[in-house]
């Protein structure tokens, strides 16, 4: 016999008590649950059993928090997917994921333009938000849907990856969504009265996942759809937000609001901040420190397909720039140098590799690629880091973005930290640059703040030698109003190279 519902068991419990939040929308626990399984029975309805594929697209709202909750409980494969995609993208995923339902926000019928002719697996499209999903949920029970089948994947997420060196991959679950219940959840110290804020898109699989993990623990969410900074803050002085998560860039826009802008919002409820997705730098990590928090942020190495790794705590995070910590106590982290060895002494660079319960199945309909990343029981996204004398993991760069320049390995990212802590510069990107003599030329691209022209290539030049080797000084730059970046933070490499490797055949030197 199943275990119950965790979701219902919090109603049961606490029927009263907030479980979301989007405006002026509030939903308790009990309306929250009954909501759930209205749209889990919806599902039934047309017919989807344990470990079919259910999509749903669209911005954040209290409908998509409902649709990942409904799909676990009918044991469907729940596949997110990033609004921002052009149509014959969305038309990729939802074919390539053999989607038998999708659930789309009505602002989302253009994207989906065609979508019906080009995915012949979906045997029903709803809208929401004032749609076909609400009409049909005011039509069924609100009684816990049944679940059929023995899938193993029952239950679980398939998010697809970034794509950012070609076309996404689905990341198979092994397991069904977080109970809360792992080392992570006890160093961060969750609880039942934590107030999660959704400061990214639920579509990526850090704001979904540790939402859940608040929910399953019985916290409450409150849901921004559109992020913005001043927003964000009142937001969390009038719920007492107590936890997020966010990439770089949201909190970058935070703490660079006016200090007349910050200062009118309380943000002493934050107690448990999540910094991935992409690196903060360390001048960012000092900013919010010293303008938003001074003991909520920790920070965490992570992927959609690897899951948590590590994490650094908030009283080492001025101590260890750089670092994103130690491996929780249920991952075995190993480094491997280009030859293969294993690396077993400090400071010495190597590809990561994860071995976890917690780490992904396989690529959908792309084992060989999965084969590709492993090595027996242990798996890697080609992240290239080291460890210190304490055991601190410091993260590198990605092994396809690194530099080889005269047969020496240089990593972007280091670079990229040095430019973004001058004072000028917003954000920077670094890559290399075919160079007939070295091979590769390290090569930025720099933006300013709120359309200012950064500081001239000489300035950059003279900053960057105070903190770096001089074969690490980048040999040009160029400029750009916003650096191109996927909604997880990510920054568009393959977009920025691509003018300067155009009529290669090789994209290394």
């Amino acid at each position: 016999m199943a275990a119950p519902d965790y979701l219902a068991l919090h109603a049961q419990a606490r029927p009263n008590d907030t479980a979301v939040i989007e405006g002026e929308r509030r939903l308790t626990l009990d309306e929250f649950n009954r909501l759930v399984n209205r749209y889990g029975n919806v599902l039934r309805t047309h017919g989807v059993r344990a470990g079919e594929k259910v999509l749903w697209v669209g911005q954040n709202g209290i409908e998509v928090v409902a649709i990942n909750h409904a799909a676990r409980k009918v044991g469907a494969v729940c596949v997110p997917m990033n609004y921002r995609l052009a149509p014959e993208e969305a038309q990729y995923v939802i074919d390539n994921c053999d989607a038998v339902v999708v659930l789309f926000d009505v602002e989302q019928e253009s994207q989906l333009a065609g979508a019906a002719e080009a995915c012949p697996t979906v045997r029903t499209w709803l809208s929401f938000r004032t749609g076909d999903l609400e009409a049909q949920a005011a039509d069924v029970s609100d009684d816990e849907p049944e679940r059929d089948g023995d899938d193993p994947t029952a239950g679980t997420t398939m998010i697809y990856t970034s794509g950012t060196t070609g076309k996404p991959k689905g990341t198979v679950r092994r397991t069904a969504p977080p109970s809360g219940g792992s080392s992570f959840a006890g160093l961060v110290g969750w609880s039942a009265d934590d107030v999660y804020l959704s400061t990214g898109p639920l579509y990526h699989s850090a704001p979904v996942g540790f939402m859940l993990v608040v929910q399953a623990l019985g916290g409450s969410v409150v849901v921004q759809r559109h992020f913005d900074p001043e927003e964000w803050l009142r937001l969390v002085e009038e719920h007492r937000v107590t936890t997020s998560f966010s990439a770089p860039t949201p909190v970058r826009r935070i703490v660079d609001l006016p200090e007349e802008v910050r200062s009118r919002y309380d943000t002493s409820s934050m107690q448990r901040l999540i910094a991935n997705a992409a690196p903060w730098p360390f001048e960012l990590k000092k900013k919010y420190v010293e303008r938003i928090n001074d003991s909520s942020l920790f920070e965490v190495y992570g992927s959609t397909e690897l899951g948590v790794n590590t994490i650094l705590l908030p009283e080492d995070q001025m101590r260890k720039p750089g670092s994103c910590g130690k491996p929780l106590a249920e991952v075995e982290i190993k480094l491997f140098d280009e030859d293969g060895a294993e690396v077993t002494e400090p400071m010495q660079a190597g590809e990561l590799f994860v071995k976890s319960e917690a780490t992904f199945a396989t690529y959908y309909k792309d084992p060989d690629k999965y084969e590709r990343s492993r090595r027996g029981e242990f798996l890697s996204v080609g992240d290239i880091a080291y460890f210190d004398d304490e055991g601190f993991f410091f993260i590198c760069d990605r092994k396809s973005d690194m530099i080889i320049s005269g047969g020496v390995n240089i990593y972007p990212a280091e670079i990229e930290a040095v430019l973004v802590a001058h004072p000028d510069v917003a954000d920077a990107a670094v890559f290399g640059i075919p160079d007939e003599e070295w091979g590769e030329a390290v090569h930025a691209v720099v933006s300013g703040y709120d359309g200012a022209a950064p500081p001239d290539d000489e300035s950059l030049r003279t900053f960057c030698r105070e903190h770096l080797a001089g074969y690490k000084v980048p040999r040009s730059f160029s400029t750009m109003e916003e650096i191109p970046r996927t909604a997880s933070g990510k920054i568009l490499k393959r977009e920025l190279r691509e003018p300067f490797w155009a009529g290669r055949s090789s994209r290394v030197g």
